[in-house]
């Protein structure tokens, strides 16, 4: 594997109803292609050799004979490949017929998985021709050569284990893929030929994407497509690549040419995922007892691969934000965030809110989720305690913005200049103003936050924080300082999320005067305004030039916290998700910088206050993230080193 990728194809090849020549050799054809794309497992639909609508010709001797010589046909032709080849194909045992998954590689049949469910609802009522294999474990011989058939064997290649079902199987409701799994398979392939009906593709579909969730694998579905017989029904030729709830690829339907998709597999994010759910490995236990899987290895070859450099699947530059049903994402986090700071005011009867407003992206989100959460509450917004303090670095952009955004959501405002006290902490601890140090910026973000917690005593309210998980991440906030709040209900929202969600919600709005706002908020440049403004009086101090691209981060954040991978995996990751955005070394550079950062300020993170988990990660000391604040991150920055 490389990198922990590991390459499989789903096929529809041309069929010829009862021609098992012709579609040996179509078969043959396609392989050949798969093969210098270094495809590991190509699956091809159920009865790819007869074709699946030969009804009674199954029972033909003619038809049985001509699919045993072309399966040991493809046996033979498999010498020139190491990839595994799933063909479907008639196989028939002590006078009984069954309905297989062949298996074939390295010019061998390496075993045969029959069909365990055979309906008898359906428009070809298969109990006519097949016999259920559910409960099959014998050595059969197939085109010459003795061949294990049982649903309940695996096959080893590459140190990955693949299992088989065919079609119907993943309709029950414990399909023999899911007992698989659990006995280690990381790969589930079915052979399938399922008719189309109206709304049966979205069944489908449906169907294989919440399996492979379950099962913490991948699924790969080959069915049956043009050349089937339509003297009743139609095949559109359904092809998908599943991942853990994702889909990787599919297959364009309804078309008379052959149709491949390929798609790499990240089996280090399965093997992470069933490592991190105990109840994974708890059904196992409880699943699997009595029963044997046999596992078959399928991993010698002399063969040599053409391999291909490219990662054959897409990779999403802001994993936070999905490439699909984005605004149902942000309506969905927006209303974590609401229900979280509903409830947490509920309980402490607060009827105050006291919150520092910048101007900047993080405040703006808190504050306009504690405008819904009091309006959720019925409680008047001049509840809301907006509190501006502007100092050294504020600049007249961000200052103004903040007080226009408070006037027109309607809440209470303060103004407090953080300067004169400042400047009196300076000389009470003898530092030079001059001197833009960490003490320079840290007192001044002490000062905002000792003044938001005594006001929010006089008002009997609580804090609340705006730190996102992102500065989390980075330690990019400061010690008691904006790092405490009594309640930080942005923790759990990455920077890049943010942004998305704060233009959002001003799209949505229909005062185009607080949209205004919103949107130069949004376009503003993210900074913490500690260091004085430049000659123009704009932004001098931008946290990008200081700590690197939020996006970068965001995905280094994602795949450390999601999958715990390495840095040479995260790296090959953001080439492909940045190519012709950073160039090589950019990327090495800010990704040692977030290791370095991570372990370093892990002691902040540590104690932090509640706040509610929103993305599929949080940093909370208490939930998704316990690390000792003294870890050593030298093993992850020699490998940054070594990129």
């Amino acid at each position: 594997m490389d990198n922990g990728f590991f390459r499989v194809a789903a096929v529809v090849p041309k069929l010829s109803i009862g021609d098992c020549r012709s579609n040996y050799m179509n078969i043959i054809e396609q392989c050949n292609r798969l093969y210098e794309q270094s495809v590991k497992v190509a699956v091809f639909p159920e009865m790819a050799i007869t074709g699946y609508t030969c009804a009674d010709l199954f029972h033909s001797s003619t038809l049985l004979d001509s699919a045993q010589e072309c399966i040991g046909l493809l046996a033979m032709a498999s010498t020139n490949w190491d990839m595994i080849l799933f063909v479907g194909a008639p196989i028939v045992h002590n006078n009984k017929l069954y309905n297989c998954a062949v298996a074939i590689q390295n010019g061998k049949i390496v075993g045969c998985v029959p069909k365990s469910y055979i309906p008898e609802y359906n428009e070809f009522y298969e109990k006519r021709w097949w016999r259920s294999g559910a409960d099959v474990d014998e050595i059969v011989n197939i085109a010459g050569q003795n061949v294990s058939m049982t649903c309940r064997q695996m096959f080893e290649i590459d140190g990955v284990l693949v299992a088989a079902e065919v079609c119907e199987d993943l309709w029950t409701p414990i399909p023999p893929s899911s007992r698989a799994a659990l006995a280690g398979a990381q790969v589930l392939v079915n052979l399938s030929a399922s008719n189309d009906l109206i709304g049966k593709y979205q069944q489908l579909k449906s169907l294989i994407l919440q399996q492979s969730a379950c099962c913490m694998a991948a699924y790969v579905y080959a069915g049956a497509g043009y050349g089937e017989s339509t003297t009743d029904v139609v095949f559109d030729g359904k092809a998908f690549i599943a991942e853990n709830g994702s889909l990787l690829a599919e297959s364009q339907r309804w078309s008379r040419e052959e149709k491949v998709v390929v798609a790499d597999i990240d089996i280090d994010a399965i093997n992470r995922d069933r490592i991190h759910h105990s109840t994974f490995n708890d059904c196992g236990e409880r699943e699997l007892r009595g029963l044997e899987y046999y596992t078959i290895s399928c991993s010698e070859s002399n063969c040599k691969r053409n391999a291909s450099g490219k990662l054959l699947r897409q990779v999403n530059p802001t994993p936070f934000i999905p490439l699909t049903n984005k605004e149902e994402s942000y309506a969905e986090a927006i209303n974590i965030q609401v229900a979280g700071l509903v409830r947490r005011l509920e309980v402490t009867h607060s009827h105050s809110l006291v919150v520092g407003i910048s101007g900047g992206l993080d405040s703006t989100l808190a504050l306009l989720v504690a405008v819904r959460a009091f309006d959720e509450l019925g409680l008047d917004r001049t509840g809301i305690v907006g509190v501006t303090m502007p100092g050294f670095g504020t600049t007249d952009r961000t200052y103004n913005n903040a007080i226009k955004l408070m006037e027109l959501l309607g809440i209470t405002i303060k103004e407090i200049s953080i300067v004169p006290a400042v400047k009196q902490h300076f000389a009470d601890i003898g530092h030079d103003i001059n001197v833009h140090d960490v003490t320079y910026e840290n007192s001044q973000a002490r000062e905002r936050t000792q003044l938001l917690m005594d006001i929010a005593n006089q008002k009997g309210g609580m804090v609340l924080g705006t730190g996102d998980l992102s500065e989390l991440a980075l330690g990019w906030a400061t010690y008691n300082g904006d790092h405490m709040s009594m309640y930080g209900v942005n923790a759990g929202v990455p920077k890049t999320l943010v942004k998305h969600l704060v233009k959002w919600i001003a799209l949505d709005m229909q005062d185009n005067a607080t949209k205004e706002i919103l949107l130069d908020i949004v376009d503003t440049p993210i900074s913490p305004e500690l260091i004085p403004a430049d000659d123009s009086g704009n932004i001098k101090q931008k946290t990008e030039d200081l700590v690197g691209p939020y996006e970068l981060h965001d995905f280094v954040l994602y795949y450390v916290l999601r999958y715990g991978y390495s840095p040479r995996k995260i790296y090959k990751l953001e080439r492909v998700a940045f190519e012709g955005v950073y160039d090589d070394d950019t990327i090495k550079y800010w990704l040692k910088t977030f290791f370095r950062r991570f372990f370093n300020q892990q002691f902040k993170r540590s104690c932090l206050p509640d706040g509610p988990k929103v993305a599929s990660v949080s940093l909370s000391p208490r939930g998704d993230w316990r690390m000792p604040s003294d870890a050593n991150s030298a093993l992850w920055l020699e490998e940054c080193d070594n990129l």
